[in-house]
């Protein structure tokens, strides 16, 4: 049997992940995250931030409420499938000129 702990199911971050930063002086939740991965699957950090945000005031003495969360990056929601998919016969049809933008892109 495993005496490995998971903390985030997601990414499969364990215990000793968060512990092995927290002792190379990661001292908040993103820099937790960029280091080990933790909060960065499809649940974005919702089972496993508070957890970590724990771990960290126990290791580093501080309060938990003072454990900033990280930051949340888009997409802050999911996105139906039908969104990405082309319309029948589409496929076959030649590719659309892509839109074109401000900035580096405008003439």
């Amino acid at each position: 049997m495993s005496r490995k702990i998971i903390v985030c199911r997601c990414e499969d971050v364990t215990l000793e992940d968060i512990r092995g930063a927290i002792e190379r002086g990661y001292r908040d939740i993103e820099e937790v995250k960029r280091y080990t991965g933790l909060g960065t699957g499809p649940c974005q950090g919702r089972e496993c931030m508070c957890h970590c945000a724990v771990l960290i005031a126990q290791r580093t003495g501080q309060p938990v409420g003072s454990v900033p969360p990280f930051t949340t990056r888009p997409p802050l929601t999911s996105s139906a499938l039908k969104h990405f998919v082309l319309p029948t016969g589409a496929r076959d049809a030649a590719p659309a000129a892509p839109a074109r933008r401000g900035g580096a892109d405008a003439k």
